[in-house]
């Protein structure tokens, strides 16, 4: 007995054990593609899911910056304008801490992205100052979206954006930092506005980087 039920374990692992790993959500329109894929020796339906465009914006220095472009980055993103000195602000305020949390990281990118068609190099540049330490992390306040921002924010970040009808100077954006993985899907929505939230951002960033790492290591590893 003592000899054989090390080898009997072994085989019952092997056949009937898996590996289960925490995975965090898929977010958006979801469809099955009709076709099958394998992974760790397991069959299961192909599914299609939503994902984002890339997109072109300019930095706080006037140079062309793209969002989304790179398959081996986790992005964080989230609406502003600099009109706004208090949410926009407190927005701002967290990217800034999670910049210094994850600056060594150079597969954790934030994008502060401006609604404001009026946003200027000037403008970004005069409302940044309390953040002197953006130039030396993976954090990029962009204007000047190369598509329409406002349906881009609706229709794919899947957050609230649109012109104030009661003020045409000012507008609606979400409450929300958006976490995004290497494959443009949406994996989590972050309420600033409620206590935690930030904490649980930084836990679900470091959570997805194991999955990227599970997924794709050797891409990872050689970027």
């Amino acid at each position: 007995m003592v000899l054989l039920l090390p080898g009997f374990l072994y085989i019952a692992v092997n056949k009937f054990g898996s590996n289960e790993y925490i995975s965090l959500p898929v977010y958006g329109e979801k469809k099955l593609s009709g076709e099958m894929k394998r992974n760790w020796g397991r069959e299961y339906p192909d599914t299609i899911f939503h994902t984002l465009n890339a997109v072109d914006f300019y930095n706080y220095n006037g140079e062309i910056c793209s969002f989304l472009k790179s398959d081996t980055v986790i992005s964080v993103a989230h609406l502003f304008y600099t009109k706004d000195q208090a949410f926009s602000r407190l927005m701002l305020d967290h990217m800034g801490a999670l910049a210094d949390r994850f600056k060594a990281n150079e597969h954790v990118r934030l994008f502060s992205i401006s609604v404001d068609p009026q946003e200027s190099e000037q403008t970004l540049q005069a409302f940044l100052k309390p953040y002197k330490h953006i130039a030396s992390t993976n954090w990029e306040v962009v204007y000047g979206a190369s598509t329409d921002i406002f349906a881009y924010a609706r229709e794919e970040l899947l957050i609230d954006a649109m012109v104030n009808p009661a003020d045409s100077t000012s507008y609606i954006i979400g409450n929300q930092l958006v976490l995004l993985d290497s494959k443009k899907r949406l994996r989590g929505f972050y309420d600033v506005s409620l206590k935690g939230e930030v904490d649980r951002l930084e836990d679900e960033i470091k959570l997805l980087m194991v999955e990227e790492v599970r997924n794709r290591p050797l891409k990872i590893e050689k970027q």
